[in-house]
Formats: C-alpha cells, sequence, structure tokens
C-alpha cells in the first residue's frame, strides 16, 4: 500500500470512529496517599516519586508563562520516561497510554508522551486551541511518529515538543518531520505545510481516545 493511500486510510478510520476527547478530571489533578500507597506497592518508590515530581510540577506551574511551562512539561516526561513500543512494553501493536500508566511504569512510546504532555499542559491552564497531538512523518526513522505541537496564535509556527529532540524547536527547524494531520478535544485537521491546517471534522469519536478516556476517568486518584 502506498504511502498516500496509508494516510488517507488512517485519516478515514478517524472520522468514523472519533469519542469524546475532553477529560472533564484534567483540571485538577490531585494524587491522595493511599493512591501514591498503592503506586509504590504495586510498581516501587521510584514510581511514586515520578508522581509526586509531577504533582508537583502542576502545583509551580501557576505563575510560570506559557512557554515556561511548556519546557517545564516537556523536559519533566522528557527525563522521566524511557521509550519502548507498545508491542514490547503492552503486547499490543497500539496502545495508547494514560498518563498514570506511563508515570507508574516508567515507559512509553510517542503517543504517551505527547498525550501525557497535552493533558498536563491542558491541567496547568494553557488553552486546548493551543494544543495538537500531531502525527509526524519520521524522516530519519522512516516511519510514522506522533508530536505535541504548540500555537501561540492561529497563524503562529508551532513549537514542537518531542521525546526524540530534547529542546522544543519551531516546526521550520525541524525538517526531518512531515506533518500529516493533528487533532485535539475540539477538531480534526489535515495538516499543510507547517500552519494549523484544514479542518476536516469534529474530534468527538474517536475510538483510541475513547478507550484513553474512559480509562482516564476511572483512575482514582
Amino acid at each position: 500500500m502506498n504511502r498516500s493511500r496509508t494516510f488517507r486510510n488512517l485519516i478515514g478510520g478517524f472520522l468514523l470512529c472519533l469519542a469524546m476527547l475532553s477529560w472533564p478530571l484534567v483540571a485538577d489533578i490531585r494524587f491522595s496517599e493511599p493512591f501514591l500507597k498503592k503506586i509504590e506497592e504495586k510498581h516501587n518508590r521510584f514510581s511514586r516519586l515520578r508522581f509526586e515530581e509531577w504533582q508537583s510540577l502542576m502545583d509551580d506551574a501557576t505563575d510560570l508563562s506559557e512557554q515556561e511551562k511548556l519546557n517545564a512539561v516537556n523536559a519533566f516526561f522528557n527525563r522521566n520516561v524511557q521509550f519502548i513500543d507498545d508491542l514490547a512494553l503492552w503486547g499490543k501493536k497500539d496502545y495508547w497510554a494514560t498518563p498514570a500508566e506511563m508515570l507508574a511504569i516508567g515507559a512509553g512510546d510517542c503517543e504517551d508522551y505527547s498525550i501525557a504532555k497535552y493533558f498536563t499542559l491542558k491541567a496547568i491552564g494553557i488553552d486546548e486551541e493551543k494544543l495538537r497531538i500531531t502525527y509526524v512523518k519520521a524522516i530519519e526513522l522512516d516511519q510514522a511518529h506522533m508530536v505535541l505541537t504548540y500555537y501561540e496564535t492561529p497563524r503562529s509556527m508551532p513549537l514542537v515538543l518531542d521525546n526524540l529532540v530534547i529542546d522544543i524547536e519551531p516546526a521550520n527547524r525541524r525538517p526531518d518531520l512531515i506533518p500529516v494531520y493533528s487533532f485535539n478535544g475540539r477538531g480534526l485537521w489535515l495538516s499543510k505545510s507547517r500552519g494549523t491546517g484544514q479542518r476536516v471534522g469534529d474530534a468527538s469519536r474517536l475510538s483510541l481516545w475513547e478507550d484513553l478516556v474512559n480509562r482516564m476517568q476511572a483512575e482514582d486518584f
């Protein structure tokens, strides 16, 4: 199957199987002592420490500028999470872990990094309209990849938060990535050059997100 047909099929699948993307609990994530104790008992003390650091990050981010929030969140997940693909980690070809699942084991793939950064930035006050989870073609890896992109304004050059590159870079400095499509809780867009792209539907019935959100809502913090 050629690349363009593959991407068309991916888009078609998104439009045919969408589910609600918003997570009502994201505005106030709190980890209770029983939850932290359970995490430590099930995994180890390092797992607990990752949750405590995540909580501190969100608590301390109130007075930061948006750029400082981006830097803090990007650095936190890139520093604390080891890249392992879904098949090796979950025994599945494609599994979107919740941020809590990823931090509990300290590992995840590119989707998990992007999802965790997205929800954390929402939790600390970044407008969802400025955030896009973006599928790209990673030229050097010759494979599909996911990053989080941030638009200061709708016409701004997006900033790329990536687990492959430590620093946040504007998209025009990432020629190794070819944008394909992006989404957030309010829509789905086909990418056009380095801009926001063409809106092609509402992100309201995406099956992988439906499963993800259901698991996030079931997590007892």
